[in-house]
């Protein structure tokens, strides 16, 4: 999912619409981060997304990496995030929201704590093929005291209820939980406003403990 041509087929979402030029400035970024497991699809919402030619350090995945990449589930995956993607959304003319797609393999998970630095808040993107996936970067958010919202990326697999996807992750009543279609902009820009429909009721920020 993770790939410049995803195993869905997904290398550039049809609702595309070309957008003015940017400016170059802006008076507040504000940080979101894209968070989950190996080809939940983070880098196809980063793209789906953007406004702008979204940056990615996707590399070509080798036999090398066979030995410490679990690719199950995943196995038509050709390329995968080695650092993090970037993307841009302009909310208005002094505002621009700035999106990061974190790595997925667990040998890039010493990335996560840095990149969650100065994060507003977050997207878990979660394969409910695989929601064990996911428990890392819930665990390190909730670390963190870093604000989330929980979106199940639809991979055409069995069907899970709310309630039982809720269950399995051991979600707080608090934490919103959607579904959606990383390949579609429409999906994708409606996650990102639940996520900021969340932070408006969230609660002062939280005091991280001292890491582990």
């Amino acid at each position: 999912m993770d790939s410049a041509i995803s195993e869905r087929g997904a290398d550039r979402p049809a609702d595309r619409r070309p957008t003015p030029a940017l400016r170059s400035t802006a008076d507040n970024g504000l940080k979101i981060v894209i968070v989950g497991g190996f080809g939940v699809g983070k880098t196809t919402m980063v793209r789906s997304v953007s406004e702008i030619r979204p940056l990615n350090t996707e590399e070509t995945m080798t036999k090398a990496g066979e030995a410490v990449d679990d690719t199950a589930g995943v196995a038509t995956k050709t390329a995968t995030t080695v650092a993090f993607d970037f993307g841009r959304i302009t909310l208005d003319a002094h505002n621009v929201l700035y999106l990061f797609g974190a790595p997925g393999q667990e040998r890039f998970w010493f990335l996560w704590d840095r990149l969650f630095s100065g994060t507003l808040g977050a997207v878990v993107l979660v394969d409910t093929r695989r929601l064990a996936d996911s428990w890392y970067a819930i665990d390190r958010l909730e670390h963190h005291g870093t604000p989330f919202v929980v979106a199940c990326n639809d991979f055409g697999g069995p069907a899970h209820t709310p309630e039982q996807v809720r269950e399995a992750l051991d979600l707080p009543a608090g934490v919103p939980l959607v579904f959606c279609d990383a390949r579609s902009r429409e999906s994708s820009k409606d996650v990102l406003i639940s996520l900021i429909q969340h932070l408006q009721a969230y609660p002062a920020p939280l005091t991280p403990e001292p890491a582990p």
